[in-house]
């Protein structure tokens, strides 16, 4: 098992409440980060995007193209993150990253120009993927297996306070004025960069055994099938993400308050869901959780199409929003759990993993938005299409414990 420190023959072991209060620590961190890069780096522009066009910065077609920089540079990011730990060290790119991603804040306060702020928002994405990569992966292997799960639901947590600020904070800081909300988030930003700078832990030296050959085909048959199941999970949570809020305004003519609301239940089940999905993954291991997690999920996605009623669009909302963030560290401990012996072999895999969601994610967001458009806006085929890819993760996951004794 890898040490709580990387030097613990230069110093005494430390008492057990010391160990664990480190670990709170390291995962503190983390959680900071995943809320400058992920959560507020993503999702704290989607409520502006009406003032910038309101305020004439961008067109309104503009505006949905910087959107798009912004997975753009998340995908560049998952590809970019071992090369750019190896480069420079992993705690450094995440200080690093964590410092762009606050300029691109305060970069974004003036509508420069077009090619201007794409590149501010295709930089804010990029250090979101390599956030997303690198987090957890420094931070896993100092904590003890059987807290791997919650540790890593406090660390993605930060994703689902972004989501959560999105409908929340913005709102307060766009009353001062469009400039000064990028002010606030850069502020905000700045300073949870700089309580994280000194509670990273130290970088774990990658250990490369060789033991246990005679699975490795299983687990990389596995392994490749989780990536799949990953990035199937991803074309799942398109449709609430994207099409939720305008679903209920538009579609069933309720109003751009009532669609903000679900968006609001979006957020909150978003900082609930890792904590509760990375518990039961302690709990009950991490193939099965998956498991349960992917029914559940199916369930939640495809629930719009059986009823629109307040009840049940509520319960879809908070639970697809749970499970946004909450997959993450489900995922992650099922890597752990089929590449048990190389971290560095971890950090490689879940850089896969975090490619594919990314690939899956921006290929169905343009898919979906597609499928809108020539259907003459049917959002419940989004939603059946959505529950129909989980549905498919599932079913994949169980065909492989089928055919194989893994899992």
């Amino acid at each position: 098992m890898t040490e709580l420190n990387a030097d613990t023959n230069a110093r005494p072991h430390p008492r057990p409440g010391s160990a664990s209060r480190q670990t709170w620590r390291y995962a503190v961190a983390g959680l900071s980060a995943s809320l400058v890069g992920l959560g507020l780096a993503r999702f704290s522009y989607t409520p502006l995007i009406p003032a910038l066009i309101a305020a004439k910065w961008f067109s309104a077609s503009d505006v949905v193209y910087l959107g798009a920089a912004n997975l753009a540079g998340y995908l560049a990011g998952a590809l970019a993150a071992r090369t750019v730990a190896g480069r420079i060290g992993a705690i450094r790119a995440l200080r690093v990253m964590m410092l762009l991603a606050t300029l691109s804040f305060f970069a974004s306060s003036a509508p420069v120009s077009f090619t201007w702020f794409f590149a501010w928002r295709f930089l804010s994405g990029l250090t979101g993927g390599i956030i997303m990569v690198l987090a957890a992966s420094v931070i896993l292997p100092h904590t003890s297996p059987a807290r791997r799960g919650i540790v890593g639901g406090v660390i993605f947590a930060g994703v689902g306070l972004g989501v959560a600020a999105s409908g929340t904070l913005v709102p307060l800081l766009l009353q001062q004025g469009l400039q000064q909300s990028w002010y606030g988030l850069g502020v905000l930003s700045a300073v949870l960069t700089l309580a994280s700078w000194w509670n990273w832990p130290a970088e774990a030296k990658a250990d490369t055994t060789s033991a246990h050959r005679a699975k490795h085909h299983q687990a990389s048959l596995a392994t490749r099938a989780l990536l799949v199941q990953y990035g199937l999970n991803a074309v799942a949570l398109v449709p609430h993400m994207v099409f939720i809020v305008d679903f209920v305004a538009r579609g069933l003519g309720q109003g751009i308050a009532a669609g903000s609301r679900y968006w609001v239940l979006y957020g909150l089940g978003a900082i609930i869901g890792p904590l509760v999905t990375g518990h039961l993954g302690d709990r009950s291991g991490f193939g099965p959780a998956l498991r349960a997690a992917f029914l559940i999920e199916a369930a939640a996605v495809l629930l719009p199409t059986v009823s629109t009623a307040p009840l049940s669009l509520i319960v879809s909302s908070v639970v697809v929003g749970g499970f946004t963030p909450g997959i993450v560290p489900l995922v992650l401990g099922r890597i752990h759990e089929l590449v048990p012996h190389s971290t560095e072999q971890q950090r490689a895999t879940w850089s896969h993993a975090t490619t594919s969601f990314a690939l899956f994610q921006a290929a169905a967001a343009y898919g979906f938005s597609w499928i809108y458009a020539q259907t003459g806006g049917d959002y419940l085929v989004l939603f059946g299409l959505g529950g129909g890819a989980v549905v498919l993760a599932l079913a994949i996951d169980l065909g492989l414990a089928l055919t194989t004794r893994e899992a």
